[in-house]
């Protein structure tokens, strides 16, 4: 896992890795700005670029600097703007700025920067401030941040755009952010990354490792953390040549009402996609033929009532159950899964009808079973557990509403969280835009429910099932498209997506 520490964690870090390394700090610097130079080259053929470098007084600056002096002795044309002299500078801006005057590179102060710089074959490179910044832009880097963002060239951001916050929310309305077609950032994700109102400031970020130190890294503490391969593919069990059906769990998937059985289709074959031994649907009168026919594999256990679901079938012998998708929210779906709450013994994924029944019924929340598994997007959690007014508030309250009712929540949306009863997060790094389609949630609730039968932990069933379903969404758009993919497509590539990890 990458752990996703606060600005102040990595100022820790790079403190830590030059007292303990050791390593003196503009060495450290150099490594950052060389990381970025290599990055710098993967992008473009920069030899046919006139790279324009906007430098801040602190270290962000350094940066700056530091790249300036590395593009230009490889022959790139550079040219540096940096801020007044009578601004006080960081010492190892100063050490590289000096470095570069002796290169012969001509440093020109930010207050003279026109559009007239800028010609077709210009790449912007902001280093203006970094993730220490702690209040809005302000004067000339107002002013000159507004230029750039009105300028139509490539624009590359280092460590964080300058006027972004990294782990505070920045008005739109009010803050001035460059507008990065590209973000290479030092070592750690920033938590400003992988929120959607930040998205269009960002741009396409990278992270450039640059040696911080390990032992500090392993020992910090952080809630935070983004997914990686090597930590899913651990999670994944090893199947015994003597394995039969019995061995993998058997699955109750509670949903579907009249004109939306489809929810239950798909729920039912992503959970048999997902490796369950057995899948047993409890779905009203009107889609057993469906079911049957769509899902043969499947088992099917059919309500009293010809439209919606209303009673529970004996819950002793599954292993995992999953309800909601396509459930509807009547009173006497309700009052069913009232009583499944009460009764179930076994790990639970409640999605879709089965949460708004909840946020209708905020009382029957203190009886979920521990661990309980809920998928909300983020509309059906702000009606779960009130509105926010940033992704960073929506943060808090999801770790706090996790820890109060023991719960597990898999919200759903690009970089899907889940967090766990302890209130530790995880962002996933797998799924496309693709995958906001209908019946995509229905498929993740069937491989949750799936990998639960199978003696998953929760919290493991969610890191591994989050990871599988984006990752099938991703091998499917490959072949369709954004725009084509389709819920369905997802579980066709779900077998695939497990390959990856074999």
């Amino acid at each position: 896992m990458i752990k996703i520490f606060s600005s102040d964690q990595v100022r820790k870090a790079d403190e830590y890795t030059i007292q303990n390394e050791p390593v003196v700090s503009i060495d450290l610097m150099e490594r950052a700005a060389k990381a970025c130079v290599d990055k710098l080259f993967e992008f473009t053929d920069l030899s046919k670029r006139k790279v324009l470098i906007f430098c801040g007084p602190g270290n962000n600056g350094g940066d700056g600097l530091a790249i300036a002096r590395m593009l230009y002795v490889r022959g790139i044309k550079v040219l540096v703007f940096q801020p007044d002299n009578e601004e006080k500078k960081s010492p190892d801006f100063i050490t590289n700025r000096q470095r570069l005057l002796d290169c012969g590179v001509e440093l020109k102060p930010i207050v003279s920067f026109t559009p007239d710089y800028i010609d077709d074959n210009t790449m912007i490179i902001d280093a203006l401030f970094g993730s220490g910044l702690s209040k809005s832009l302000k004067g000339i880097y107002k002013t000159t941040v507004d230029q750039i963002n009105r300028i139509n060239c490539i624009t590359i951001s280092i460590d964080i755009p300058s006027g972004l916050f990294a782990d505070k929310p920045v008005n739109p309305a009010t803050d001035t952010i460059i507008n990065a077609d590209y973000t290479l950032s030092f070592q750690f994700p920033k938590l400003a990354f992988l929120f959607p109102e930040n998205e269009f400031f960002c741009g396409e970020w990278h992270l450039l490792p640059i040696g911080l130190h390990s032992e500090f890294i392993q020992n910090e503490i952080c809630k935070n953390l983004l997914i990686e391969y090597p930590d899913v593919k651990s999670i994944l069990k090893p199947r015994s040549h003597f394995s039969h059906k019995g061995s993998f769990g058997h699955a109750l998937l509670i949903g579907g009402s009249k004109g939306k059985i489809g929810a239950a289709v798909l729920m039912s074959r992503s959970c048999l996609h997902s490796g369950a031994g057995l899948v047993t649907v409890h779905l009203p009168g009107c889609g057993y033929s469906i079911i049957q026919t769509a899902v043969p594999e499947a088992m099917a256990s059919v309500d009293s009532d010809e439209n919606e679901c209303t009673q529970l079938p004996r819950l002793d012998s599954f292993s995992s159950i999953a309800a909601g998708p396509g459930l509807g929210n009547g009173k006497n779906s309700a009052a069913m899964l009232k009583h499944l709450i009460q009764e179930a013994q076994v790990p639970l994924v409640l999605d879709a009808d089965a949460i708004n029944i909840l946020a209708d019924n905020p009382t029957w929340l203190a009886f979920l079973p521990k661990g309980t598994i809920l998928t909300p997007h983020p509309g059906e959690f702000a009606r779960l557990a009130g509105k926010t007014s940033n992704s960073f508030d929506r943060l808090e309250t999801l770790k706090s509403f996790c820890f109060r009712y023991r719960l597990n929540i898999v919200l759903k949306g690009a970089y899907t969280v889940i967090c766990n009863t302890e209130g530790n997060c995880w962002f996933n790094t797998t799924g496309n835009p693709g995958m906001a389609t209908g019946g995509s949630g229905d498929v993740l609730t069937g491989i949750l429910a799936g990998l639960l039968a199978q003696n998953y932990s929760p919290a493991q069933a969610c890191i591994l099932g989050v990871y599988l379903h984006g990752l099938a969404g991703d091998k499917a758009q490959t072949e369709t498209g954004f725009e084509a993919l389709t819920a369905g497509k997802i579980i066709d590539y779900l077998g695939k997506a497990f390959l990856e990890l074999y």
